[in-house]
């Protein structure tokens, strides 16, 4: 249960990436009042928090029901965090989210569910990452608790990051954030070559 706690914690802490969505949550609800803040931060953490949850309890058979293997969840699954990896190293990944958020800011004041809580924080590779963990301890009940408390503890990290992400990128300034992306990119990156080749070899084995 340790070991998947810990596994866990880090994969998803790095695939959300609350750190990175700090600043995409501050200009969302830039100008608007404390209370609607926290109001947003607290709504978009818990409609995360449940899509995922959803997906890692009941994901397997929602796409055994459409015919996806879990194979090719593995396979999909990394070649999108790859994707995502190299946006984070290149630091394309926060120039396209800074550019939908400001899109969709412009026609919506409730931005909770959409994009905060989908897909900010409950995104595509969030979304395989939970599912790959759970099928990896499948009929470890001990296990899967431990990945949906690592789960938890990331959204209330995600949670406390909101409620302070104008202070927190102000004090970390640019040049620690660019250095933070950059490693994050570089260890997603591997994971998703862990994914994609483990997928690959269930396959054909």
């Amino acid at each position: 249960m340790y070991e998947a706690f810990i596994a866990s914690f880090v994969a998803l802490f790095v695939i959300i990436d609350p750190i990175g969505i700090a600043p995409v949550f501050a200009g969302l609800t830039q100008g608007t009042t404390d209370s609607h803040k926290r109001k947003m931060a607290i709504k978009g953490t818990l409609v995360g928090t449940a899509i995922l949850v959803f997906f890692a309890l009941a994901g397997e058979p929602f796409l055994g029901a459409l015919g996806i293997s879990l194979d090719a969840l593995r396979i999909a699954g990394g070649i999108m965090l790859f994707i995502i990896a190299l946006e984070m190293v290149f630091e394309k990944r926060m120039e396209r989210k800074e550019s939908s958020a400001a899109k969709l800011d412009e026609h919506f004041d409730d931005i909770s569910v959409f994009p905060v809580g989908l897909p900010l924080i409950a995104g595509p590779g969030a979304i395989a990452t939970i599912m790959l963990l759970v099928a990896d301890y499948e009929g470890d009940v001990a296990a899967q608790g431990g990945i949906l408390a690592a789960l938890g503890l990331v959204m209330l990290i995600s949670l406390i990051v909101f409620f302070a992400a104008g202070k927190i990128m102000d004090f970390l300034g640019p040049t620690v954030n660019a250095v933070l992306t950059r490693l994050l990119g570089v260890i997603l990156a591997a994971l998703a070559a862990q994914f994609i080749l483990d997928g690959i070899k269930n396959t054909f084995s």
